[in-house]
């Protein structure tokens, strides 16, 4: 059998795959960051940005939004120098991550539907996600990164399914899933740089009579 064919179809039975193998399927175990890097191979930017936009995009899911933030903005620019394999600092590769968690996050992804998105992918404007195209998008998407890194409300759920989109895409070499995250996560950002302090003054205004 071929490792095409052993290999799982789609970015989230991907991820599965790899945390169920790392892990001898123990539950109670944690991986590294530098563990998960190494596991996920020519793809591993995509799935590395996947696994760690995933907690950020869904709802009641703390702790590791926390965790995950700042190694997307490293990624993210890493992507935008031209690295062609994520390289992580020894503070960020011994980062401990729980599998359960992990495993938690993308079941609940597919259960909100998460599992039909990423049916939809396929090989699309595929020079978008080549060496200089994966430039462009990786500058673009440290914007998104860095909303996500601020611990206010609002800054994680929409930029973090952006930034999922945008890697999905990566994954599947689909320029159309990319410039849709982008799309999404830079509005948004834009949006709350343009209307949060206008909100704050009229809370302010209203608050002062």
């Amino acid at each position: 059998m071929s490792a095409d064919e052993t290999t799982p179809r789609g970015a989230l039975a991907k991820i599965e795959h790899i945390l169920r193998t790392q892990s001898g399927d123990d539950l109670a175990a944690e991986m590294t960051l530098g563990e998960l890097s190494d596991a996920m191979e020519e793809r591993a930017f995509g799935l590395l940005i996947l696994i760690l936009a995933l907690p950020c995009c869904l709802p009641f899911v703390y702790l590791l939004p926390q965790l995950v933030a700042l190694p997307m903005v490293v990624l993210a620019w890493q992507m935008a120098m031209g690295r062609r394999a994520p390289w992580l600092p020894d503070a960020l590769r011994n980062r401990k991550l729980p599998v359960a968690g992990l495993l938690d996050v993308v079941d609940r992804t597919r259960r909100y539907g998460g599992g039909f998105v990423e049916k939809l992918a396929h090989p699309r404007l595929v020079g978008l996600t080549g060496d200089r195209g994966t430039r462009v998008i990786g500058a673009l998407m440290v914007v998104p990164c860095l909303s996500i890194l601020v611990p206010l409300p609002l800054t994680n759920t929409v930029p973090g399914f952006g930034v999922s989109l945008v890697a999905v895409g990566l994954i599947e070499r689909d320029g159309l899933f990319v410039i849709g995250g982008l799309v999404i996560g830079l509005a948004w950002v834009l949006l709350l740089a343009v209307g949060g302090p206008a909100l704050i003054y009229y809370l302010v205004g209203l608050l002062a009579g």
